[in-house]
């Protein structure tokens, strides 16, 4: 199994960002709802922490306060952290298993859309502007070969 122990601080810095990230991108798709939307994100910490067991590197992942960093516009914290995902994923794909890496995609993915779900935008339960975050943050996550 992989945990903590098994990146750099630097190596870390970058897994441990992904879900919050994900997070912030799908926030900040659409105006409005930002207080619910934080507190789904924050939730859904909170219930995979309850979940422990399942993976020794999300118990580390989770175990931890969620790693906001500061962008400057909401299109930087798009680019960055879109690009902070694959970078995470392919550095999971060399020191995790298999299961493992699915398990930070899935648990990721859960984030961004809880958030999304959070707050009625337009009358939907999920704005295109969070569906369109939504496939951006699973084209970072599972990025095709070159």
């Amino acid at each position: 199994m992989t945990g903590k122990a098994d990146f750099t601080p630097e190596e870390w810095d970058l897994v441990r960002e992904g879900p919050t990230a994900a997070g912030m991108v799908t926030l900040t798709a659409e105006k409005g709802g930002t207080f619910r939307e934080s507190w789904a994100m924050a939730k859904e910490y909170t219930e995979a922490r309850n979940e422990h067991g399942e993976s020794e590197l999300l118990d580390a992942l989770v175990a931890e306060k969620p790693d906001a960093k500061r962008y400057d516009s909401p299109q930087e914290l798009e680019k960055v952290g879109l690009q902070h995902l694959t970078e995470a994923v392919a550095l999971l794909e060399q020191k995790a298993t298999p299961g493992e890496v699915a398990g930070y995609k899935k648990f990721v993915m859960q984030v961004a859309e809880r958030v999304a779900e959070a707050h009625k935008e337009h009358g939907a339960e999920v704005s295109d502007a969070e569906r369109a975050a939504i496939e951006k943050l699973s084209a970072a996550l599972n990025p095709t070969p070159a």
